[in-house]
């Protein structure tokens, strides 16, 4: 078996896809990437035995074949080989790999292909969708980090979509926050909804920025496939029913505050600095047209204040945060202005862009903190 590829591109094609790998397999065979050729073209597969990833690139080759390779030692070797067509020539019968380039060769051992994991198969009752990979992107980068870790409730664990014949929304909550980005772009056939673990829904974000076009997503109660231009991605989905999202967001929030995004966010690294490690409680207090950023810990003697100007009309209240928490929801949000909506010190903030994306809706939610005055 023997083929021609260009080395950059394999190399870009293989750290793309290597991230599904563990850093522990159970299975040696999951240290491996699964190279199958035909017919020209060569599809390059990984396993973690719950994500599988495959790739394909354009070789030269005749000789159809599969075989496995250690994918740490193939990746380090070509990292380190500028742009040039690498030749391929593999024993079928030892498994003996000869990697061919302008000015030397490596040689390693390959493994038997029969023991890679076979792909998950959808059932007859799978539902289709499609959206587009930049719409199915800021989804995702909006709401991954909201995800929890929570062994007791794996549903919080990864991006809920909600699918219904006019829209579909991505959700994501750890309980203290809660991200809510519905997009007007995409729609289903019917009404459905799968749960997204957390590493797939990394998985493509790092891969999205470089598609163009239609995601083609497939999914029934187990598995669902993502199918992109040049990458097939198949994951088992997270089973159990998600919470009803909608009723933990307060309405008819009469405190609207509106404030400049950046300026918030920097007076916020700022002072936060002084806040307690324990509890990263910062206090918010509203005020007219101003809005007073405090925080202090006891133990230490230190303390902070700092005064932002917006828009505020409504009558004097205070509210506390954990900073990081609120700092995260400003970074994940893009636009220059936004308002924060408050019922009382006790009922959770609301905080939505001023001027939304297209077609989008997006709103994020933080539980508040007990003041001790």
């Amino acid at each position: 078996m023997k083929f021609i590829v260009s080395s950059t591109a394999l190399s870009s094609h293989l750290q793309a896809i290597s991230r599904v790998i563990n850093s522990k397999n159970a299975l040696p065979i999951l240290d491996c990437f699964l190279f199958e050729l035909e017919d020209g073209t060569l599809s390059v597969t990984v396993s973690d035995s719950e994500t599988m990833m495959v790739t394909t690139v354009e070789v030269n080759g005749d000789t159809n074949g599969r075989f496995a390779v250690v994918a740490k030692t193939l990746l380090d070797a070509l990292k380190e080989i500028p742009e040039q067509p690498l030749t391929f020539d593999i024993n079928p019968e030892n498994y003996e790999i000869t990697v061919q380039y302008q000015n030397g060769k490596y040689s390693l051992m390959g493994q038997n292909a029969d023991e890679f994991p076979q792909s998950a198969t959808l059932g007859d009752n799978a539902v289709r969708v499609e959206m587009d990979a930049e719409v199915l992107l800021g989804g995702i980068n909006r709401s991954v980090f909201a995800t929890a870790d929570d062994e007791l409730r794996p549903v919080m664990n990864g991006i809920y979509f909600d699918i219904t014949t006019e829209d579909i929304t991505m959700v994501a909550s750890d309980g203290h926050k809660l991200v809510r980005c519905k997009t007007l772009a995409a729609k289903g056939n019917e009404r459905a909804a799968f749960i997204l673990p957390k590493k797939p829904a990394t998985l493509l974000k790092n891969l999205l920025p470089k598609e163009q076009g239609t995601v083609t997503i497939e999914f029934d109660e187990r598995n669902a496939v993502f199918m992109l231009e040049k990458y097939r991605m198949v994951c088992r989905l997270i089973e159990g029913r998600y919470p009803n999202y909608n009723s933990v967001i307060p309405q008819n929030n009469p405190h609207k505050l509106t404030v400049d995004r950046q300026q918030l966010v920097g007076a916020l690294r700022r002072v936060s600095i002084f806040s307690s490690q324990a509890s990263s409680l910062i206090k918010l207090r509203m005020q007219e047209n101003q809005i007073v950023i405090s925080a202090q810990d006891i133990d230490f003697s230190t303390s902070a204040e700092e005064t932002q100007v917006c828009q505020y009309a409504g009558a004097a209240m205070s509210i506390g945060f954990k900073s990081t928490f609120l700092i995260d929801i400003l970074n994940n949000i893009s636009a220059d202005e936004v308002i924060i909506e408050l019922a009382d010190p006790s009922r959770a903030g609301v905080i939505i862009p001023v001027e939304q994306e297209e077609n989008e809706d997006l709103l994020m939610l933080l539980m508040p903190m007990m003041l001790n005055d």
